[in-house]
């Protein structure tokens, strides 16, 4: 256990830092799982609302700096191939 002061104040920063950070990705996580079930039913305007809502939510992440931007980046990229992929089904 912490005993000087300095110590124990950083591991009330810790966990206070940690919920965060826990709940941003959760809050990311649900925005993505969203876009990933409108894919899999095939609802090419869902999936195409889902992803322009989950977007923004995946670049915050990396500007509160709970994940990286390369990350993000690809994961972006994948999701908003399958959501044109989707809608080039949809429209054909």
């Amino acid at each position: 256990m912490a005993h000087s002061p300095t110590a124990k104040k950083r591991i009330r920063q810790t966990a206070k830092r940690t919920e965060r950070n826990r709940s941003r990705i959760s809050r990311i996580r649900t925005f993505v799982r969203k876009v990933e079930d409108a894919i899999a039913k095939g609802d090419a305007s869902e999936a195409s609302t889902a992803f322009a809502a989950a977007a923004p939510e995946l670049q915050r992440g990396v500007t509160k700096g709970v994940l990286h931007r390369n990350t993000v980046a690809r994961k972006i990229s994948r999701l908003s191939s399958k959501v044109k992929t989707l809608n080039l089904a949809a429209s054909v």
